[in-house]
This record gives structure tokens, C-alpha cells and sequence, in this order.
């Protein structure tokens, strides 16, 4: 029987996996690096913020998690004309070249020949736009203003570029799980061409600098992706995590053929306080048997790293998908 690390890459590279992929099983996240404390560390329950960049974090003590609050008044950029004046980009190798004692005993305690060591690269380059100034105006200034916003963009990802060095030359994780929405359930954020002429080459420059340095890439955007998904894969990216069920998953399986694989396809909506376990069951139960069959092909729940906002809900998926491969796989 194959670990569960093996497993995974059989599946993502097309060879002989033994059963199916089961969520984030294979993968074990590596805490306590400064970086993330850095960046997040102002993030805590009951509890109104500024993070590094100035954007206000608001986290509810009754909310799941914390959320930016960006309004016309509040917004860091108020001129995307005089952008430079506003933003004030962190230092992140003045501020975090040192304290990896932690992580690196977080990760030497990880069996690393069963499961991978995955770090977890929160606020990407779209995400970090609106929260530097509020969505309309982002979407406007892609449009109005696009010198601007690329000088910008170009800003962001060399501060995400140099978050990503960091990562790597002190902790190496066989994985990096990168996020950034490119839109909702049902389509893109803007139009194609718009995403290939702002973030493709951004994105092409983070994930050639981890793939020569030996990193698997997951990128989590729980959004429609399909008129972007043959870019995301010419960019490098090895799993798209996060994919929906809104997208045609069996077409975009066949057409990628390999190049991409995907991760998710069972829905979120199933995370509730009131869900039942016959709910859960049922998704769990329609994902497999429309993608079950499919190479290349993760089942998991949406979100962007292990666990669910309600207790009980990702054990009872990994329990459900384990029964189906004891009952379908003769391991």
C-alpha cells in the first residue's frame, strides 16, 4: 500500500495510485514560522486591527475568521495615481531573518516519507490589491488606470517573491500552498484577457522560482476558473486546489490531460452548524461518483487548507472517502 505522499504523487502525475486522494491527508502544515507570524500575527479572535500594510482586520469574537474591512475612507490607496505615496510595503527580510528555530522542529517531527511538509502563503497578489483599496476601485483601476496598476502588481509580487525566498531558504517545504480568488462560484473576477495581462506573468515569475527550487505548487482559488484554467497550468502550477463543482471538472480533467491537476469537488455548503451527517454523506457520495473515475483528480472540500469551520465535517468527508476506497480499491 502506498503512503499517503506516494499516493498523491501517483495521482498528480499521472502514474498508479492505489486508491483515491483523500483531502489534505498527505499533506501535514508546518507552523511557527516567523514570516506568517509576521505578516498574520495581529489576527486574533476578538480582536480589531492593522495589519503590516496598514489594511484594517476585523476577527468577531462569534466569526469563524478574520476579515478586511475596506471602505472608501479607510482604504490604503486613495489616489491609485499617487499610489507610491500611500503604500508602505513591509520588510520582510529586515523583520523575519531570524526565530526559524520553531518551524524547523515542527518539521523535523513530520514523518516526511509518509506525508508532505506544506507551508500556506495566505493574501495573494489579487487579494492583496483589494485589500489595499476597496473591490469596486480595484476592478475600476484595472481598467482606468493600468500603468498604475501595474507598477503596483509588480510591487506585490516582488514582496510575495521575496516572502517566498524566505520560506525556502530557511524551511524548504516540500509544498507551498498559495492562494489567491480570482473569482465567485459561477465566474471570473473580470474578463480573461484582463487576468492574462495583469497576473499571468506575475504568477509565471513566483512559480518558475519554486519549481527551480524543487517546490510543488498548490494554488487555491475556490472560484470558476475554466476560461483561465490551460494558463494556470502553463504557469506551473501542479495542483489547482479549491476548484468548485460550478466548473465542468470531468471536461477540464480531459482537456488539461495531465498537465494540471485538480483538487476539490465537494462543495462547501455542506460546513454548516446544522448540517447532517446524511448531507454530508450525499455530497461527499455525488462528488465521487462524477469524478471518482477521473486521473489526475483530488476529492476534498473547497477551502484553502485542512479542517472546516464546524467540528466534524472534514472528519466525516475523510471517513466517507476512506470507505469508498476500501470498498472500490483492493488495498
Amino acid at each position: 500500500m502506498l503512503t499517503e505522499k506516494q499516493n498523491f504523487l501517483e495521482t498528480i502525475r499521472g502514474g498508479k495510485p492505489d486508491r483515491l486522494c483523500n483531502c489534505y491527508t498527505a499533506f501535514k502544515p508546518i507552523g511557527g514560522d516567523p514570516v506568517f507570524q509576521f505578516v498574520r500575527g495581529n489576527r486574533i479572535r476578538g480582536t480589531e486591527s492593522y495589519d503590516r500594510w496598514g489594511t484594517f482586520i476585523s476577527f468577531p469574537e462569534d466569526q469563524p475568521a478574520a476579515v478586511p474591512i475596506v471602505t472608501e475612507e479607510n482604504q490604503v490607496v486613495q489616489d491609485i495615481e499617487e499610489w507610491q505615496k500611500y503604500v508602505k510595503v513591509p520588510d520582510l527580510r529586515a523583520n523575519c531573518s531570524e526565530g526559524w528555530e520553531t518551524a524547523l522542529a515542527n518539521k523535523a517531527a513530520i514523518d516526511q516519507d509518509r506525508f508532505f511538509t506544506m507551508t500556506v502563503m495566505g493574501t495573494g497578489i489579487f487579494e492583496q490589491l483589494h485589500m489595499l483599496m476597496t473591490f469596486e476601485d480595484t476592478l475600476v483601476n484595472l481598467l482606468g488606470n493600468p500603468d498604475e496598476m501595474h507598477e503596483l502588481i509588480e510591487v506585490v509580487t516582488d514582496y510575495r517573491l521575496e516572502y517566498m525566498k524566505l520560506i525556502v531558504e530557511n524551511l524548504h517545504p516540500d509544498v507551498i500552498l498559495s492562494h489567491d480568488d480570482f473569482g465567485s462560484e459561477k465566474s471570473l473576477f473580470f474578463s480573461p484577457d484582463t487576468w492574462r495581462e495583469f497576473f499571468k506573468e506575475p504568477y509565471r515569475k513566483l512559480y518558475t522560482y519554486l519549481h527551480e527550487n524543487d517546490v510543488l505548487i498548490l494554488h487555491h482559488s475556490d472560484s470558476f476558473c475554466e476560461p483561465i484554467v490551460h494558463d494556470m497550468a502553463e504557469i506551473g502550477i501542479d495542483v489547482w486546489q479549491g476548484v468548485l463543482p460550478s466548473n465542468d471538472i470531468r471536461r477540464l480533467t480531459e482537456e488539461l490531460d495531465g498537465k494540471m491537476a485538480l483538487m476539490g469537488g465537494i462543495s462547501s455548503t455542506i460546513d454548516r452548524v446544522d448540517v447532517t451527517r446524511d448531507e454530508i454523506d450525499r455530497e461527499v457520495e455525488r462528488c465521487l461518483k462524477e469524478y471518482g473515475d477521473l486521473p489526475y483528480f483530488i476529492p476534498a472540500m473547497t477551502y484553502g487548507g485542512p479542517g472546516s469551520l464546524f467540528d466534524g465535517v472534514e472528519d466525516a468527508i475523510i471517513e466517507d472517502i476512506d470507505n469508498w476506497n476500501k470498498e472500490h480499491y483492493p488495498v
